[in-house]
């Protein structure tokens, strides 16, 4: 046995020289016996981040043993969490799905809904409504769907999904019903002050640090009464399919004022529920404003209600790519737009060299594709025969969301004209009904639905109190809605937004940013500076631009999903590819059961 005593050393190519030698020790092996990492290893136990900080502490002092142990991890992590009071807006699916992983992370959240169920719009549809994709795409990576539905589940199928969910959760219990949020405000640090922050908050801590600022949340009750509620962070999980409808403007005398007949919305129709609802209808020469998703259901409702005695008049503004299912020429969609290789035939925000030349190479494929699943559709539905193929791409509907699954049997109806297809880009109201532009004889009516949309960013902006917060949230027309990985907005502290941006599987987006958010409440990323965010936010920006064109506004991530998918997997420290193998990887289709696991230890 040799003795070297020595502070440092380096290897080379026969063994190991020490520190102020030049002759090395020969070796053919080298053993350490340099004990183990404890610190890292008690670390590694806690799946909190905040509790992996607080377990061994800092490394410039000793591990505060007798605290961790005085409490068990749960305890800990429980006073931890319930020290933070987080509101959740809204108990729709984004609502559920950030509340189920705030509840996972130890937080105790409040989330207040207005109505008197969870499920935001699928509580209270009209009979003919069902989902917009099949059920696979449509589910939590958690929690699948029974094995007895298949397709495009019915709303009521929905909504025993989503109750189930809530309770195998233990969400429900967190849920205020009855309570609408009618005011948020910031107390904190002034307005100048917050634009002279370089990190998010000041701190680029979701909490902004301790006592920097809180929300009053302002809340009404059924009964007219106030209460306000003071929050350290807020979920806005409005959702923008409800609230404010959206109702074309008309010239002086020409709009709903003219009309001797009733005028409602969507929105009227379904409040009133599937029964009222056809009751109201009944007998009515009905006009409907619209072809997307509410429009077909409106229409197919009235239709099997009143038959060809009285039909109901569908007035087109824009043609859609409305679908009979979810494939083309018998392969599924899938294979077209949710894959790697898919996705590569498009610019991507903060893409590199080769990935930008890639998408400029591969660009005719986009219309390649498109054209081939214009032809199905053109082939399988009566589009041409009636007038109703778009003057738009197929692509960029996809691009922008702005599509529908087409009621069951619908151009059957529309063939047993008891539904007839107008197409105009504009019209008027008269005493009678409606005349369309460049025609003189109206069309006679006693009551027109409007399915039109809604003002989502109008809805946002009132829930503020602060004018100024009021334009920071929205932004300028001229620009995307600006939310950083569609959450955050740099500019206000203590609060995200889930549900807002579109996709084309709008449950388990939500559920991937409730689980990136969280992790970044628990401590386990920093957000980067606002500047970058704001960078990042204006590379989005353009892609929205130059994909969905007049529709940027939607803030669609649907073609490239699987690339914004892999931004919050890096963020979060998790491996964004998903599959085994590399053609599985850029040829299979991506979807929810590809993230069962994500943020698991084995992760």
């Amino acid at each position: 046995m040799i003795l070297k005593n020595s502070k440092s050393f380096e290897f080379c190519k026969d063994g190991i020289i020490l520190e102020g030698e030049y002759v090395h020790i020969k070796a053919d092996l080298v053993i350490f016996a340099t004990v183990f990492k404890g610190d890292e290893k008690l670390q590694n136990i806690f799946e909190s981040h905040s509790l992996q900080k607080i377990g061994t502490g800092s490394l410039e002092n000793t591990v505060q043993l007798y605290s961790v142990l005085k409490q068990n991890p749960q305890n800990l992590s429980t006073n931890l969490m319930e020290s933070k009071q987080v509101g959740v807006v809204g108990a729709g699916i984004s609502g559920l799905v950030t509340c189920k992983y705030l509840l996972q992370k130890g937080f105790q959240p409040v989330v207040f809904e207005a109505s008197r169920s969870i499920g935001g719009v699928w509580a209270n549809p009209l009979g003919s409504t069902r989902l917009q994709t099949p059920a696979e795409l449509y589910q939590f990576t958690d929690f699948p769907w029974p094995e007895s539905v298949t397709g495009a589940p019915n709303h009521k199928q929905v909504m025993e999904y989503l109750e189930a969910y809530a309770h195998r959760f233990d969400v429900i219990r967190h849920v205020r019903f009855g309570e609408k949020v009618v005011g948020l405000e910031y107390v904190g640090p002034d307005q100048d002050e917050m634009e002279a922050w370089d990190l998010w908050g000041g701190t680029g801590d979701g909490f902004a640090g301790a006592g920097r600022g809180v929300w009053h949340v302002t809340v009404e009750k059924e009964d007219g009464a106030k209460e306000e509620h003071v929050m350290d962070f807020v979920v806005l999980c409005l959702g923008r399919f409800s609230g404010l409808p959206k109702i074309p403007n008309f010239s002086e005398s020409k709009g709903p004022e003219a009309f001797n007949g009733k005028v409602i919305h969507s929105m009227d129709l379904v409040k009133m529920g599937s029964s009222v609802a056809a009751e109201f209808v009944k007998g009515k020469r009905i006009i409907v404003i619209g072809f997307l998703k509410s429009a077909l259901d409106v229409a197919a409702e009235c239709a099997d209600i009143n038959g060809v005695e009285l039909p109901c008049t569908m007035i087109v503004r824009t043609k859609r790519w409305n679908l009979p299912d979810f494939s083309a020429w018998g392969v599924s969609f899938g294979y077209y737009y949710f894959n790697r290789f898919s996705e590569l035939l498009f610019h991507k925000p903060g893409e590199g060299i080769m990935l930008s030349l890639l998408a400029t190479l591969l660009s005719p494929l986009r219309w390649v594709i498109s054209k081939f699943v214009e032809s199905y559709i053109k082939k399988i539905t009566p589009i041409k025969k009636y007038g109703m193929v778009p003057d738009h791409s197929f692509f960029q509907a996809m691009s922008s969301s702005l599509f529908a699954l087409l009621p069951e049997n619908f151009y059957d109806r529309v063939k047993n004209e008891s539904i007839i297809l107008k197409n105009s880009k504009s019209f008027e109201f008269c005493k009678d009904g409606i005349i369309l532009e460049g025609e003189s004889v109206p069309i006679k009516a006693n009551l027109v639905i409007f399915a039109t949309g809604f003002k989502g960013d109008e809805k946002l902006r009132n829930i503020f109190e602060s004018p100024s917060l009021q334009k920071i949230v929205t932004g300028s027309l001229e620009n995307t809605v600006p939310l950083y990985r569609e959450c955050i907005n740099p500019r206000i502290p203590q609060m995200a937004i889930i549900g807002y941006s579109e996709s084309l599987s709008n449950l388990y987006t939500s559920e991937i940013r409730a689980m990136w958010l969280t992790h970044l409440l628990d401590g386990g990323f920093q957000l980067p500076s606002i500047k970058l965010m704001e960078e990042d936010v204006k590379k989005w920006d353009k892609y929205m631009k130059e994909y969905s064109h007049e529709y940027y506004r939607r803030s669609s991530i649907g073609i490239i999903h699987i690339w914004y998918n892999d931004q919050l997997c890096k963020d979060m420290g998790y491996n964004p590819k998903r599959k085994k193998g590399f053609l599985s990887e850029l040829f299979m289709p991506y979807g929810p059961n590809d993230y069962i696991g994500l943020g698991s230890k084995k992760e």
